[in-house]
């Protein structure tokens, strides 16, 4: 159906559902990390942090009977959308959240599931899905000498990708049409000449690169649509 959706895509497999029923209402929390402090001869203060993970619970329904109002054309069971779930949160993944024709788009993790039936009846079943903002992090290896010293790098630079080439993290610059993932559903707003950043890629795809800004995607597309900045 067009118009209002919400869709997941599991990293690891590229696999993306759309979510059967719509909720009544989606908000996206985004809270700095202030903290107050007493200074003397002066008094509190808010001492401005970062932002903290953004988080968004979605509160629905995955219903048995298809004569439901629903988002999409093709049910499935109720298990289809709870062991997609599920499985994400056993595997340790994070998914892609995307809002059709809004501008939510950002990876997120499951920070809790819950779902089951209530007041007896048993032709849907209610859920709870809470999710947190993923920001992708590595931890950099440094040597060290017996005396604790740091070991300086033989070449003294770290590695950049070789010319013309670019992998996830590399900026880009992208001209095409953006899709809601790497196979090509979804086709949204184009790209002209726009700065980006690689935040996945699914290898083997149609559509396999995934660009964004600031960590959230954007959506995907075709290799041939990107250059490297």
């Amino acid at each position: 159906m067009d118009g209002f959706g919400i869709f997941l895509t599991n990293y690891k497999n590229n696999k993306t559902i759309q979510l059967p029923v719509n909720p009544t209402e989606l908000k996206l929390k985004y809270e700095g990390d202030d903290k107050s402090q007493t200074i003397v001869n002066l008094g509190e203060i808010n001492q401005l942090g970062n932002l903290k993970l953004v988080e968004i619970a979605i509160e629905s329904t995955l219903p048995v009977d298809s004569r439901t109002y629903l988002a999409v054309d093709d049910l499935k069971e109720p298990d289809f959308y709870i062991d997609f779930i599920k499985k994400i949160q056993k595997a340790k993944g994070h998914l892609q959240l995307v809002v059709a024709k809004t501008k939510i788009s950002m990876p997120m993790t499951i920070s809790s599931f819950e779902y089951g039936f209530e007041e007896g009846y048993d032709e849907e079943y209610k859920y709870t899905l809470e999710l947190k903002q993923y920001r992708n992090f590595a931890a950099k290896k440094i040597g060290l000498t017996k005396k604790g010293k740091k070991k300086k790098s033989k070449k003294g630079k770290s590695r950049i990708s070789p010319p013309k080439k670019f992998g996830v993290g590399s900026n880009v610059v992208v001209n095409g049409r953006l899709y809601m993932d790497s196979n090509g559903n979804g086709p949204g707003a184009y790209e002209k000449n726009a700065q980006r950043k690689v935040i996945n890629i699914a290898t083997g795809h149609k559509y396999p690169i995934c660009v964004g800004i600031n960590g959230s995607a954007r959506g995907w597309v075709r290799k041939g649509d990107v250059k490297k900045a």
